[in-house]
């Protein structure tokens, strides 16, 4: 119903893409990907990284460069967001069954697989910053809270198992946290690149 709505009130493009959205998440990730592979969340994260790319369908009825980094920002974040999790919550993964990478591979590979995902993470950040809904205040915003994650990310890569049951997990926890602000406030500084531009202010 929610697709038909969409074709009927949008385009085309906006409600195929939804029906994908829907289809990879509930078959694709949900029912196949989630219990079966390590790789849950990176491939099951594209579900997740889908609407801005409909909103974009929606406003211009296409795909374009902008859309699909938004889609790859959303997608390359969230690896280490639900990791970064998965550092402190290992038992309730294994005792649900679920094979997050701390389970299957244990801790000092997942930190591995962070920091390797956070500088990604950071490419894809600035080159959005780059294209026509990037700007100054935008990039600013990115240079910031990428150096603050790398850090973050650098930190764990340092710990052992002993380091983190030491403190409760205090850096995973502090860097899980730090990822709920870092995609928040991507997004609301594309929000303010936007509002201004209106007056002719954001942008390059």
């Amino acid at each position: 119903m929610a697709v038909v709505m969409l074709w009927l009130a949008a385009n085309a493009v906006a409600a195929g893409l939804l029906a994908f959205t829907i289809f990879f998440y509930v078959v694709i990730y949900t029912m196949w990907l989630k219990r079966s592979t390590p790789q849950n969340i990176v491939i099951g994260g594209a579900a997740g990284a889908f609407p801005p790319m409909i909103g974009w369908a929606v406003a211009t009825g296409g795909i374009s460069l902008e859309s699909v980094l938004m889609f790859a920002l959303t997608f390359a974040w969230t690896p280490p967001h639900f990791w970064a999790l998965a550092l402190f919550v290992k038992t309730d993964y294994a005792d649900a069954k679920v094979p997050m990478l701390t389970v299957t591979h244990g801790r000092d590979s997942t930190r591995r697989h962070i920091f390797v995902y956070t500088m990604a993470l950071a490419l894809v950040s600035l080159a959005l910053g780059l294209t026509s809904i990037g700007g100054p205040v935008y990039m600013a915003v990115a240079v910031v809270l990428n150096g603050l994650f790398i850090a973050g990310a650098r930190g764990i890569l340092k710990r052992t198992d002993a380091d983190s049951e030491a403190d409760s997990h205090a850096a995973e926890r502090k860097f899980f946290k730090l990822s709920l602000a870092y995609l928040f406030l991507h997004f609301g500084a594309l929000l303010v690149e936007a509002t201004l531009g209106h007056w002719n202010l954001g942008g390059w």
